[in-house]
């Protein structure tokens, strides 16, 4: 499991039967300070995430695990909004309603 904002989406037209109308993600890694460090990932989006939003992510087998995701040709799998992160009793992102 990995923490990510979303920081764009891919338009794909033609792609695997498995993935239509499937919402096509572009996440990247942050810190629990909410600064990004990792590099891009395309991910399924399973739960109506957005542009700017923090979300949990899981990569690898583990991201064929979902109901939506189940059986796809996928390595990486959106499953979470994050609504706060909360380190050593200090909260450091809370999302903005």
């Amino acid at each position: 499991m990995l923490i990510a904002r979303v920081v764009g989406d891919v338009v794909s037209t033609i792609k695997d039967d498995k993935i239509i109308g499937r919402k096509l993600l572009i996440v990247r890694e942050v810190t629990t300070e909410n600064e990004i460090v990792g590099k891009p990932i395309v991910a399924i989006d399973t739960v109506d995430a957005g542009p700017g939003d923090v979300v949990l992510i899981a990569q690898g087998s583990s991201a064929r695990q979902t109901n939506v995701t189940k059986e796809t040709p996928t390595d990486a799998v959106i499953f979470a909004i994050v609504d706060s992160l909360e380190v050593q009793g200090q909260v450091r992102f809370r999302k903005q309603r």
